[in-house]
């Protein structure tokens, strides 16, 4: 027989372990719903955002570097390329269990992970591999505040997302 200790038994009483009903737990079931669909909704609005900045910066750099060089031309046709969606980066979303993946892909079809967006909570995370978000959240997608930081602010690179 297994004596219980009293530490255990005293933490087990200070704890308010808090238990939902079945009828709770659907009553909110389209309140979770909800969130899980706006956190797709602002995973793929800053998809949308980080193309936009990738293609405003590679004209802004384009522009900067054709007076100084040899050849402007190529820098007119490069612009002219970005333009028109040649050579330009694509984010994407690629839903996992637990999250939504934003990735990367390059103009010479490489991919590379630029952050993750928790689907229930539209928690939004810095990448730390392939396969894994960094521990500390960065951004909320739900607060209105921070969404709005966010893709106003967003950049290609990820500057954003460091602390």
């Amino acid at each position: 027989m297994i004596a219980s200790s009293p530490c255990y038994t005293k933490f087990i009483k200070q704890t308010n372990l808090m238990t939902v009903t079945f009828s709770e737990f659907a009553a909110t079931a389209d309140a979770r719903e909800q969130i899980a669909a706006n956190a797709l909704k602002y995973t793929q609005m800053l998809c949308e955002a980080l193309e936009q900045n990738f293609l405003h910066q590679s004209i802004k750099r384009a522009q900067f570097l054709m007076p100084s060089s040899d050849n402007p031309q190529y820098w007119e046709e490069r612009i002219a390329d970005y333009k028109a969606g040649k050579d330009v980066y694509k984010f994407s979303i690629v839903t996992g269990r637990k999250y939504h993946k934003i990735v990367q892909t390059c103009c010479d079809g490489s991919k590379s992970v630029h952050a993750f967006v928790d689907k229930n909570t539209g928690e939004l995370y810095k990448a730390a591999s392939w396969k894994a978000p960094a521990k500390d959240v960065r951004f909320d997608l739900r607060i209105i505040g921070q969404r709005e930081w966010v893709l106003e602010n967003c950049d290609w690179a990820g500057g954003y997302l460091y602390k």
